[in-house]
């Protein structure tokens, strides 16, 4: 699976940050969301949705080697991670999360539940493979 985006279609309702926290954290917590949803105001008066494309660069600055590959997705062990945050300045899409209640940062697991759960389907599997709920 391929996570891309429609920036155009968000209404900026933030369903993915929340569905992602709650997946991962079982908070209802839209900042520990693993993407990014920015609004553009007033000009050009859009949502600028941002999700990891999975390109490694954490993983090639991670110190203690907490963030692997597995079939074209990287994961970020948290129990290995030592908080150093370089992964977060390495990120070229900033989508490395940090939360003041975490000590590792929050990374994209390509879980696909934002894809899931968006209403107005402004996060896609370029794949194919995940749709979204209700469709």
């Amino acid at each position: 699976m391929r996570l891309t985006t429609e920036s155009s279609r968000c209404s900026g309702c933030k369903v993915c940050l929340t569905i992602c926290a709650l997946s991962h954290f079982q908070e209802n917590n839209p900042k520990k969301g693993a993407l990014k949803v920015e609004g553009k105001f007033p000009v050009p008066g859009v949502f600028e949705v941002t999700v990891c494309n999975q390109c490694g660069a954490c993983a090639d600055v991670c110190p203690v080697d907490a963030i692997t590959e597995k079939d074209g997705v990287y994961i970020l062990d948290r129990e290995t991670c030592i908080g150093c945050m370089a992964c977060v300045s390495a990120c070229p899409l900033n989508v490395m999360i940090v939360h003041p209640a975490e000590t590792a940062p929050i990374k994209c697991d390509n879980c696909g539940d934002c894809v899931r759960y968006c209403p107005r389907e402004a996060i896609l599997d370029a794949d194919g493979i995940v749709k979204r709920i209700g469709r």
